[in-house]
């Protein structure tokens, strides 16, 4: 699949890759919370906020990152060492860079076409996110 025809995945800005990232993610996230037989929309707002926060995404990086390719490090670092004009008031910065690492991660597979990569590192965050709800 060609989404992104005029460029390489790995020419485009690691914080363009993070924005679609983002969006990515945060489909996979709600895919997985309705797949959970959650019914209340409420609920679902609350645990996919949970999930999507940059605290999140850092810990979801940390427990990722023995599995990835050095390609795949070379896309988080960069993402994590883009400079962004905003950070939010209730993250920490290191924390912040982490999640647009791991967001760019997410933007890079997608626009790769590397589907089934990205399938296995969704399944992995939440593997790492039952596992923490149960704790």
């Amino acid at each position: 699949m060609v989404v992104y025809p005029n460029k390489k995945p790995g020419e485009v800005s690691p914080l363009v890759l993070a924005y679609l990232g983002d969006a990515v993610y945060e489909l996979y996230v709600r895919r997985y919370l309705i797949n959970k037989d959650i019914a209340k929309v409420n609920k679902l707002h609350k645990k996919a906020t949970s999930l999507v926060s940059a605290v999140a995404q850092a810990r979801f990086l940390h427990g990722i990152e023995a599995t990835l390719t050095e390609e795949e490090k070379n896309i988080v670092r960069r993402g994590r060492n883009a400079k962004s004009a905003h950070i939010p008031k209730n993250t920490e910065v290191f924390e912040y860079r982490l999640s647009t690492g791991f967001e760019a991660l997410i933007g890079y597979l997608f626009l790769a076409g590397k589907e089934e990569r990205l399938g296995e590192i969704m399944s992995s965050i939440f593997k790492q996110n039952e596992i923490k709800e149960g704790e």
